[in-house]
């Protein structure tokens, strides 16, 4: 708030993008006066601020300068959108983002299987040639899988980075900055001539990819209103998981180029990559700073009025009422904690006899450890072994190298479909039974899954029993993916961006990414292995990881659905781990302390 001493006047020419509001406003002169209610005597403009901003400012004096947000904000946080047209924007962008992401992980398989990549180049198999499809037979698996788990080394480094960068500058310029290093990644890699230059160039681009999945989500839920949080970070992760499916057919694609052999076969896949990323870059400074983060930093007249942009002109009072939330709760979170540092996050579940303990009844902590193992188990349940080493799974259940190919370009079509399932689900039926199911579904289908595939090797000699073993356990592995698409996918990205204090909340998603990126690269450095030793029993240890997860999850883990962001700390603040003694300090808090948060209360919704 700027304080003011005399009425002034000004006139100032709007932006283009002001919209019609604005170019009313150009019209007027603006007078400025001191507002008695307003703290500090903080100057608000009257009359001519109306035709602006409209009932998003009416009646709250001293509060909405909208004049001076209007130089600092977006063309996106503009009159001309708001409410669900920016919701919208917002949602694209990000999930521009997250289709990068998606991308990114699924090129890998068709490139490893490449054989101007893999037998000439990285030099870790031989030329295969079977049923008409060229391609590699793994020797080394242990530099296969390095080659691609290094980057999972990037992106733990990515979000450490960006977590730490993201609470100084604001999410857009990481997002920005994510895009250039994962552009110089891109390149890299696209021109890289050997192993060593491959490893090297995967770190660069895991660098740029931990940026972005560390702030995207970020971005997104503080954004998003508490009821529809889960919707809109689903969407993003259909696109993700379109990115998938881009990757695999266009490798699969280009397979067929000079039979194989010519490195336009992984080279061009790689680089596809650079687009999505130059369109983030160019479009990404249009788009409204995180009004949380504008609180946070003391920018509050800009954080007013996004969130009246967000929440619409005819929901002024529940965009009034959020903006007193975040501040009331960012409040006291200074208060409550003392250091911000990732040390000190992850340290602070040890006792304070040796230095934990420095958060307080926040618990930064025991929420650093839930999102490190949530987002652990998320690949351990299967799906890295299924998303890139799907040509494996296949041939394993006893499918030709070709057909096993197009049947794992199929899956991730019908991946890509089950993802729309939470979409419609998430916010209905919550975090937890989400999780549960999703456990339920994929552990059954894993056993099942691994059994028929052995089944289909013991009757090679067999071609009737084979093709329908292998079909079986085919079949079982599309519901394993469907079932982890409408679950386990959205919401280990979800949670760390929802249950995280206002203070930390970048670098709170960056441990979350931070477990994401350990147990990727844990797993994508084992399963080369692992398929090679025990085959198909690779499989009932996914199984076996979806049953373990379900008791983990009922006992540790509250539910964050339907709750403000800043509802947050008072969920966490019971000095029990266990999911009941955190819903009863809730409960507890909540009667004690009716004001401190009110929109939750007035069912606010977008």
């Amino acid at each position: 708030m700027r304080a003011a001493t005399k009425p002034s006047r000004r006139s100032e020419e709007l932006p283009s993008w002001a919209g019609e509001g604005g170019k009313k406003l150009t019209k007027l002169t603006k007078l400025t006066k001191p507002s008695p209610s307003a703290p500090g005597g903080a100057s608000t403009h009257v009359n001519a601020i109306e035709p602006l901003i409209g009932a998003a400012g009416h009646n709250i004096p001293g509060t909405w300068h909208t004049s001076e947000a209007l130089q600092l904000v977006s063309p996106l946080a503009s009159p001309s959108y708001e409410k669900r047209s920016l919701l919208i924007a917002i949602n694209c962008v990000a999930g521009l983002a997250i289709f990068f992401f998606g991308y990114d992980q699924g090129m890998m398989g068709s490139v490893n299987v490449s054989i101007d990549y893999g037998a000439y180049r990285m030099k870790y198999g031989d030329v295969l040639l079977q049923d008409g499809a060229n391609q590699v037979e793994v020797q080394n698996s242990t530099l296969q899988g390095g080659i691609v788990s290094v980057y999972y080394l990037g992106t733990l480094v990515g979000c450490l980075l960006g977590g730490w960068i993201g609470e100084k500058i604001g999410r857009i310029k990481v997002m920005a900055l994510g895009a250039v290093w994962g552009v110089v990644g891109a390149s890299l890699q696209t021109s890289a001539m050997n192993a060593s230059w491959m490893i090297c160039a995967r770190l660069v681009n895991g660098i740029g990819t931990g940026m972005l999945n560390v702030i995207v989500p970020v971005w997104a839920t503080e954004t998003a209103s508490h009821t529809s949080r889960g919707q809109f970070v689903a969407i993003e992760f259909t696109l993700n998981i379109f990115g998938v499916v881009v990757a695999y057919w266009l490798g699969f694609g280009c397979s067929f180029v000079d039979d194989g052999f010519s490195p336009f076969v992984w080279r061009f896949p790689i680089a596809f990559q650079i687009l999505p990323l130059l369109f983030l870059l160019a479009i990404v400074f249009f788009f409204p700073e995180s009004p949380r983060w504008l609180v946070k930093v003391g920018r509050e007249a800009e954080a007013r009025y996004i969130l009246g942009r967000l929440r619409g002109e005819d929901e002024y009072g529940l965009a009034e009422a959020e903006f007193q939330d975040i501040r009331n709760i960012a409040e006291l979170e200074k208060k409550s904690g003392k250091s911000n540092s990732y040390f000190h996050m992850f340290w602070d579940i040890m006792p304070k006899r040796i230095g934990g303990g420095s958060s307080g009844n926040l618990h930064i902590g025991r929420r650093v450890q839930l999102v490190i193992w949530l987002q652990i188990l998320q690949e351990w349940i299967g799906i890295a072994g299924v998303t890139i080493y799907a040509n494996d799974i296949f041939s394993q259940a006893g499918y030709s190298v070709f057909k096993s190919r197009w049947i794992a370009g199929i899956n991730d079509i019908f991946y890509m479909f089950s993802t729309l399932i939470a979409v419609f689900t998430l916010d209905r039926l919550g975090r937890r039974v989400t999780l549960y199911w999703g456990n339920v579904v994929m552990g059954i289908s894993m056993f099942l899954s691994g059994g028929f595939s052995a089944l289909a090797q013991q009757n090679l000699d067999n071609e009737s029993k084979r093709a329908s073993y292998g079909a079986a356990g085919a079949a079982f592995t599309f519901v394993f993916t469907a079932g982890f698409g409408a679950t386990w996918l959205t919401v280990p990205w979800l949670y760390p961006a929802e249950i995280f204090p206002l203070q930390v909340r970048a670098k709170g998603n960056a441990w979350g990414v931070a477990g994401w990126s350990i147990g990727n690269g844990w797993t994508t450095l084992l399963l080369p292995i692992m398929f090679k030793n025990i085959a198909e029993k690779t499989f009932y240890v996914f199984g076996a990881c979806n049953f373990i997860s379900i008791p983990i999850v009922w006992a540790f883990y509250p539910e964050s659905n339907q709750r403000t962001l800043e509802e947050m700390d008072l969920l966490f603040a019971a000095d029990s781990p266990f999911n009941w003694a955190a819903e009863k300090e809730f409960a507890r808090l909540k009667a004690e302390n009716p004001d401190l948060v009110q929109a939750a209360q007035r069912h606010q919704s977008v």
